[in-house]
């Protein structure tokens, strides 16, 4: 519940800085104009809303119908809010510019430097109304010596409505100028936005990458050295994908090789009676050895559970390692692959154990764990894990929340080693996943399938 709030609260924010940055600055109090983006942003606010709570919608067509324009709408806010902050340097300056400007000039009246706050002011409306309508800003103001004709407000004389400073109505264009910066940083932000996010949909939807990554491991025995295996995380099947995105996926792996297949974590964001056609493809793939599953976090965000997409997986031909290992036997020689369920299986009792799926084991024999989240390799490196397979991170999909996630993970993608008692080291392997969560949009992040390649 608190974390629900938290996200609500977030996103009530960051609709009222877009409003008063893109829409109050770039227009004039009560026009036609600030009352129709004023609506459109309160409807995507909701749109965001309901798509967020969508596992509560009946039906995933009905899901599928307001998740892309929701997560895209999610996508698209996320960006003109971090443009929007770049712009702020430069929208600084030019406002500094400009109220400085304003005070050097002879006969103008100071300003206060605010780029949208003093559109927004009772006085300076008046003043853009009777500008647009072609009338003096004048008031009546004590009488020259030899005039009985009022003064303008503006320093000018009132004949013609024509200030002193030069020019007919001075105080217009310090408006429009203010105007003008506003509209055109609005602009920036707005293009900006648009481009990044209309690049990141094409590389969520494009094909993943192959990494292809050698590893050494110390204790591996050289019969074994060019073992291969491919490793897939984060597919996340869901309703903004097809099956397409599944048998892609597929094909991409068979064309490897691999030894062995492992998916590490976050298949699906559903349940089977769901989306269960969507991993049917799963029962194609193609290995010497066999393909293994582990839970993701996402495996348990259903009433249902886990459990009934392990018996799915199953009847596909992929072997889920619940707490478990299997030796795998290549050239004469053995290696151990385990697997332990995703730390959210905790909650319900069904939690990663390591004790269990490392313990008893030939210690002189390398091991390879396949456990979801990159924060489990301290407890894999205690166990003495040669090398550690993981997902979870989607390398941050969106930059620049790759910055983000090491405040809870220890790496955000690719390779690095953690330290072991008594010596050596544990290596990880983060991969970026090949799918997506939310927004059907990566940017710095590509989707990845990843070919391990062990060497002695």
């Amino acid at each position: 519940m608190g974390f629900l709030v938290m996200i609500l609260t977030a996103v009530a924010v960051v609709h009222v800085y877009l409003w008063r940055r893109l829409v109050r600055a770039s227009t004039t109090p009560g026009s036609r104009l600030r009352r129709v983006l004023t609506w459109a942003l309160v409807v995507l606010a909701a749109l965001m809303v309901v798509t967020m709570a969508g596992s509560r919608l009946s039906g995933v067509e009905v899901v599928r119908v307001v998740a892309w324009p929701g997560y895209l709408w999610l996508a698209l806010m996320f960006y003109l809010f971090v443009f929007g902050l770049v712009a702020e340097v430069p929208r600084a300056i030019a406002a500094f510019a400009l109220a400085r400007g304003r005070r050097t000039t002879p006969g103008t009246a100071p300003v206060d430097g605010a780029v949208d706050g003093a559109v927004d002011d009772a006085e300076d409306a008046s003043v853009l109304a009777r500008t647009a309508a072609g009338e003096s800003a004048a008031v009546p103001g004590p009488a020259a010596p030899d005039s009985t004709t009022p003064v303008a407000a503006s320093g000018g004389s009132a004949s013609g409505g024509r200030p002193a400073g030069g020019g007919p109505g001075a105080d217009a264009p310090a408006i429009d100028r203010r105007l003008f910066i506003s509209r055109t940083a609005s602009a920036v932000v707005a293009a900006g936005a648009l481009a990044t996010v209309g690049y990141g949909v094409t590389r969520a939807l494009g094909d993943p990458v192959i990494e292809r990554v050698p590893v050494r491991l110390p204790r591996l025995d050289p019969r074994m050295s060019g073992l291969r295996i491919a490793a897939v995380s984060d597919i996340h099947l869901g309703p903004l994908t097809g099956r397409g995105h599944t048998e892609r996926i597929v094909r991409m792996i068979n064309g490897l090789g691999a030894d062995v297949v492992t998916i590490v974590g976050d298949l699906v964001d559903g349940t089977v009676a769901e989306l269960g056609r969507l991993a049917t493809p799963l029962k194609s793939l193609e290995s010497r050895y066999g393909a293994y599953f582990v839970t993701g976090n996402h495996e348990y965000y259903t009433a249902e559970g886990p459990q009934e997409w392990i018996e799915e997986l199953r009847s596909l031909g992929v072997r889920p390692l619940r707490n478990e290992r299997v030796e795998i036997t290549h050239g004469g020689a053995v290696l151990d692959l385990a697997g332990v369920n995703d730390l959210n299986g905790a909650l319900s009792g069904d939690g990663p154990d390591m004790g269990r799926a490392l313990g008893g084991r030939d210690a002189d024999r390398p091991v390879v764990l396949l456990a979801h989240q990159p924060v489990q390799v301290a407890q894999a490196a205690a166990h003495g894990v040669d090398l550690q397979l993981s997902g979870h991170t989607h390398g941050g999909q969106m930059a620049p929340f790759n910055l983000l996630v090491p405040l809870q993970q220890p790496v955000v993608a690719g390779l690095a080693s953690v330290p072991r008692q008594g010596g050596g080291d544990t290596q990880i392997y983060v991969t970026r996943g090949a799918g997506f969560w939310g927004p059907p949009v990566r940017v710095g992040a590509p989707p990845e399938i990843t070919l391990i390649e062990l060497r002695a």
